[in-house]
């Protein structure tokens, strides 16, 4: 029907005017990036021709960095109360976009905001729903690099998401990724495991790295630490989030079965000497047995927590990119 054609046509407008860009830059103390940061990101999207908004998240800042932001147009400034932390800013920045595209980045200037049509081309060229940046060839310190390449060292061995370079937060994501995904913690480095897990595909490209000009690093050995545990974290969540029992459940059995193996031995020991006297076997066999029982209950109460959450969250064990149905128009 007309009505229906008419309706049609004003989806796909809506469709093609939420087609363009935002970017999500956090700042915390970069009073001497601000500007050209802006500046810099505002040139390259205007050279694409679609629309954009560029948003920054101040993260608490003690410097300028909110007041030289205020000056600049187009800009949507996110103010959190306090320092919140890298994660926190950067899902904040991320819930408020508003376009098809969701770039990420660093507000020190060191990642480069001409690399961003670049990447947009590469995910839409290879179909990808994640495009990650690799920083080949960093200008960072000895320090920073060496922690970093143990940091991803460890997360291939643990966490397996095929990105070589994880800590660069320039990124370019479809917004789809981001329904019903919120960030906390370190997360923000473990973005592109997290969507793979829900089924989203993602690449990585390499991207041109800068020194830093002005301000000071925020990298120190706390954000490595919280990186690691967060990583632990991805890792059960990626494994056994959907089935703890499976972790906590057959720990617990194989530990009661080695209890009865202990408590026999036991059993053996007193038939044969007519006491056990003061062997461990009896103390052993105790510790397994109420160790064994505990993660079991662990395991049931896991499962429950986490079918619960499953039940009163949009989060869910799948993803679907499409549906598609055969039917004829009259069926329908």
């Amino acid at each position: 029907s007309a009505v229906r054609s008419e309706r049609a046509r004003q989806e796909k407008e809506g469709e093609r005017s939420m087609k363009g860009i935002s970017v999500v830059a956090p700042l915390f103390n970069e009073e001497g990036n601000v500007l050209e940061l802006h500046r810099q990101i505002k040139a390259v999207l205007e050279e694409t021709g679609l629309p954009y908004e560029i948003i920054f998240v101040d993260d608490g800042s003690k410097d300028k960095t909110v007041e030289l932001a205020k000056t600049l147009a187009p800009l949507k400034l996110i103010c959190l109360r306090r320092n919140f932390g890298q994660t926190a800013a950067m899902d904040a920045g991320i819930q408020a976009a508003q376009y098809d595209y969701i770039v990420t980045m660093d507000g020190d200037l060191q990642n480069d905001p001409a690399d961003i049509p670049k990447m947009i081309d590469y995910l839409e060229e290879n179909k990808l729903d994640v495009v990650s940046g690799w920083r080949k060839h960093r200008k960072d310190t000895f320090f920073k690099r060496f922690t970093s390449r143990g940091a991803n060292f460890l997360r291939w061995l643990i966490v397996r998401d095929g990105i070589h370079d994880s800590g660069c937060s320039l990124k370019v994501y479809r917004k789809e990724c981001f329904e019903g995904v919120h960030l906390y913690g370190e997360m923000h480095r473990f973005i592109p495991a997290i969507l793979k897990i829900k089924g989203f595909t993602v690449g990585e490209m390499v991207v041109n790295h800068r020194s830093r000009t002005a301000g000071v690093t925020k990298y120190n050995w706390k954000r490595t630490f919280k990186g690691f545990v967060d990583m632990i974290s991805l890792w059960f969540w990626s494994k056994f989030a959907s089935r703890p029992l499976h972790l906590f459940g057959t720990t617990g059995l194989v530990l009661l079965m080695l209890g009865g193996v202990s408590g026999i031995i036991s059993v053996v020991i007193f038939i044969v000497h007519g006491e056990v006297g003061n062997t461990e076997w009896p103390l052993l066999t105790a510790l397994l047995l109420i160790t064994g029982i505990q993660f079991f209950v662990f395991g049931l109460i896991a499962d429950i927590v986490s079918k619960t959450y499953r039940e009163t969250t949009n989060d869910k064990s799948y993803n679907i990119r499409e549906v598609f149905d055969s039917a004829s128009p009259e069926q329908k």
